[in-house]
Formats: structure tokens, C-alpha cells, sequence
């Protein structure tokens, strides 16, 4: 294992990984970079990062890889292509939601392919904004050895790191915490729904909660969303969709009947066309169903 990280390359740069990125040349990492999408980067080189073409280019010499892509098939594929290039006793944090199942796929793929390669289950709990200020929360899992050694570079990007256990912990936890999350969502979706045709605004459903114990600041923004009517994506309604499957199918569905429930409402907005927009956009679906 490493035992100082100055190089790090970032495999995904989405809103999240794009943020990851920006924070980490800010806290003068040396930052590789790569995306499927090359012009997602192209900003990256006022910070001194290198972008490169492939995964295989941008882990070279990295002694830290930091995984933020869509989807599991997407994180197993990528991987694959790297497993060559990987730095001797590279750490590999896998950040994005992929499930438990492909988490443990994952890790076995390393011990079996790569047995120097130390693997962190690290997904996070914050959109694109918390991201960018470096606010959000990392549900970490892994060799506890590895803590003092990634510490810094959890630190350029999230506030908080919770150290949960072994590998796929992290990814347990977050599809709880997503679990909540999305039935938060839902609920003031509908809620908003009725406000409105009881003739009240958004605002005045805010006016309401606000200072009370039922006042959480993310559904302060996402009202504020619903009422200017733009949702700008923080999280893309077909992203939170996937992360609602992966967390119904992780759980019994006798005692996640509501979550159940969300994953086919959800999927009906995507396939109508919502799922580019941000996961607040549920409140226009059902508004218009």
C-alpha cells in the first residue's frame, strides 16, 4: 500500500467527479483525469491536470485512483481496461453507487487480478453543489490501514468521512441512506401536489416548516426548485432512479413496500421524459398526471 498520495487520477467526471477533481488540484494534488466524454475535462488544464484519452493512461503513475462513474457495468469495464496500468500498490476508492453485489465483484476482481492493489468502498452521500464546496459525506469501508493514508484525500473533498467496516459496508449504507433520501423526495412531491391544490404556494409550504424540527435545508432547495419550475439537475432524475432500484432490490420488499412503490413512479417519469432534469422534477410528473 502507499504511504503518502501526491498523484491521484479521477475515472469519471460527472457533476460529482467533476467537482472531486477541481477540489483536489485546489488542495495541490498532482490530478490525472479522465471521461468517455474527453470534453467533460477539458477545463480541468488551468488546474494542471493532465486529461487523458484512456482509463489505462490517466492511473499510470497515480498512486491513488478515485472511481465516480454512472453505473456498475460502466465501473467493472473501466477497471478492467487498468488493471495492467495500475500503479504498484495503487489504492483504488470506488465512489459511485454501484450496489453490493458489483462492490464485492469488484474488490474480488482486484484481490484475484491485482493482490498489491489495496480496493476503499467509498461512495458519498451530496449532489453536484455540496460536491463543488467540498460538503459532502463519504461512507468509507476497507483496510483500516488505508485510513491515515486516503485521510487527505477525503479531505479535499468531503467534510465528513464515516469509516464503517469491512469492504461493502459503505455501499450498504449508502443505499440506506438513499433509501431515505428518495422517500423524502416523493413525499414532498406529493405533498406540494396537494399544497397546491389547496391553494397554497411552495413558499407557503416552506413558511410553514421553516424553523420548526421538520424544516431539513434539502427540502428547502428542492421547493425552491419546484416553485421556479427549472430543475437544473443536482441529481438527474434517471440517476436517482438506478440508485432506487439498487436500494429496493438490496432489501425485502414486504418491509420496503413504499420504495418499491417510488422505483415504478420514477420510471414512468423517466420513460415520459423527465429523466434528465433534476429528481425534484417528480413534483411537475405528478402534478400533470
Amino acid at each position: 500500500m502507499q504511504t503518502k498520495i501526491n498523484t491521484v487520477a479521477v475515472l469519471g467526471l460527472g457533476a460529482i467527479g467533476h467537482a472531486f477533481a477541481v477540489n483536489l488540484a485546489k488542495k495541490s494534488f498532482n490530478l490525472r483525469a479522465w471521461n468517455r466524454s474527453e470534453e467533460k475535462g477539458s477545463d480541468l488544464v488551468q488546474y494542471g491536470a493532465t486529461v487523458s484519452k484512456t482509463p489505462a493512461q490517466a492511473v499510470e503513475g497515480s498512486q491513488a485512483v478515485i472511481l465516480m462513474l454512472a453505473n456498475a457495468e460502466i465501473t467493472l469495464d473501466v477497471v478492467t481496461q487498468t488493471l495492467a496500468s495500475l500503479d504498484n500498490n495503487a489504492i483504488v476508492i470506488q465512489m459511485g453507487t454501484i450496489g453490493i453485489d458489483a462492490t464485492q465483484q469488484l474488490n474480488k476482481l482486484l484481490q484475484e487480478k491485482r493482490p498489491d492493489v489495496t480496493f476503499i468502498d467509498a461512495p458519498v452521500s451530496g449532489t453536484k453543489q455540496p460536491a463543488e464546496m467540498a460538503q459532502i459525506a463519504i461512507l468509507a469501508s476497507g483496510n483500516p490501514d488505508a485510513q491515515p493514508v486516503v485521510a487527505p484525500v477525503f479531505d479535499a473533498i468531503g467534510k465528513v468521512t464515516h469509516w464503517l467496516g469491512d469492504v461493502g459496508a459503505g455501499s450498504a449504507m449508502k443505499l440506506v441512506v438513499n433509501s431515505w433520501l428518495i422517500g423524502m423526495v416523493q413525499s414532498l412531491a406529493e405533498s406540494q401536489c396537494l399544497a397546491s391544490q389547496l391553494g397554497f404556494t411552495p413558499e407557503t409550504l416552506w413558511s410553514v416548516l421553516e424553523g420548526g424540527p421538520l424544516a431539513a435545508p434539502y427540502a428547502k432547495n428542492k421547493l425552491a426548485m419546484i416553485s421556479e419550475g427549472t430543475f437544473t439537475p443536482q441529481m438527474q432524475l434517471k440517476w436517482a432512479l438506478k440508485d432506487a432500484k439498487l436500494a429496493a432490490t438490496a432489501g425485502e420488499a414486504g418491509q420496503t413496500p413504499n420504495l418499491q412503490s417510488i422505483t415504478e413512479i420514477w420510471q414512468s417519469a423517466v420513460d415520459a421524459g423527465f429523466g434528465e432534469k433534476d429528481l425534484s422534477v417528480i413534483a411537475q410528473y405528478l402534478a400533470q398526471q
